[in-house]
């Protein structure tokens, strides 16, 4: 009988011992829990008394049982804690990795890309654009070989007729080529043989005027041929591409509402197409405006020696006219 007291005694003594050393351990884990990055590793640490209680328990009787039972329970208690703090702290790394991995990637923006991705309306607005502005440059390259060889035409005429002294050795110097002068010299001869046997020198002068102010304005228009167009360019094109930006504005917005999100990465992309209208615009009408202001300063050039011309052939009839009035008023004298 003393033999089973002084084991229920050192039983009882064992368990006491075993929950005194496990009290300063889970408090340590549950201080430690929360500034670790990984707390799982010292949770074990405070479960591992708890399985002595049992082993030392063994032996005794029934007696030892309610005695063991209560501290065995008390083991788990130091546990449980340390699991939400692990699951608290490693919860929110898990959540933030996905969140730092997930950037919208960002769509290349070159001129190429955009065109392609833009909306029919505005591939349409672009297209007529770059047709407007390779119309521009070819009538640029047109009207400049145009000018260029007849005004060095028109110069190289007059140095040959400059020593003339008659409509006839003008047109005996010029030679069969065609041109503005050789124009109004027919003209003039014209003019003289239709009113020969007539007494008045004014009014054939009048009337030979009068035909070569026509020639003039027929040169006139033809030299202004594609001007027009130029204008036209220059004066439309930006609004046309203005039409383009506002239809593909209106559709980034239309886009922006159905997916509910302002992010830069999600509207950057149209607001950029419908500007490359615009952008399109600017290129096909700046210079189409340039080339017009040029063209307007060469033509007034050319035209002031189509008129140099007609002075030119003006003069030399007046000449034919003074001659044979000279040559009656010699006949009759004799």
């Amino acid at each position: 009988m003393k033999t089973t007291s002084f084991q229920a005694s050192l039983a009882a003594a064992v368990l006491l011992t075993a929950t005194w050393l496990a009290g300063p351990v889970s408090a340590q884990t549950q201080t430690q829990a929360p500034t670790q990055t990984r707390p799982a590793a010292p949770a074990p640490v405070a479960a591992q008394p708890a399985p002595a209680a049992p082993a030392a328990a063994a032996q005794p009787t029934a007696i030892a049982a309610p005695s063991a039972a209560a501290p065995a329970a008390a083991a788990p208690v130091a546990v449980t804690p340390s699991a939400p703090a692990t699951e608290a702290v490693v919860a929110p790394a898990s959540e933030a990795a996905p969140k730092a991995g997930i950037a919208p990637a960002m769509k290349e923006l070159s001129p190429w890309v955009m065109f392609m991705s833009a909306d029919v309306i505005v591939k349409a607005v672009m297209i007529g654009l770059a047709f407007a502005s390779l119309v521009t440059w070819t009538v640029f390259i047109a009207k400049s070989i145009e000018l260029s060889f007849a005004s060095a035409k028109l110069r190289s005429a007059l140095k040959k007729i400059a020593e003339v002294r008659s409509l006839a050795e003008a047109q005996m110097a010029l030679g069969t080529k065609r041109g503005i002068l050789s124009s109004f010299l027919a003209a003039a001869l014209r003019e003289a043989r239709m009113s020969a046997g007539l007494s008045s020198d004014i009014g054939i002068k009048e009337r030979a005027a009068s035909s070569f102010a026509e020639i003039v304005r027929a040169e006139a228009r033809r030299i202004r041929v594609g001007m027009g167009v130029l204008a036209t360019i220059g004066s439309t094109s930006p609004f046309v591409g203005l039409f383009g930006t506002v239809w593909g504005i209106m559709n980034s917005f239309i886009g922006i509402s159905k997916s509910q999100t302002t992010n830069l990465a999600v509207v950057a992309p149209g607001i950029a197409e419908a500007l490359l209208a615009t952008a399109i615009g600017l290129v096909a009408a700046i210079p189409a405006v340039i080339i017009y202001n040029y063209f307007s300063r060469v033509t007034k050039g050319y035209l002031e020696l189509v008129s140099r011309a007609s002075g030119a052939a003006a003069r030399l009839l007046s000449r034919d006219l003074d001659r044979s009035h000279g040559s009656a008023h010699s006949r009759a004298a004799e």
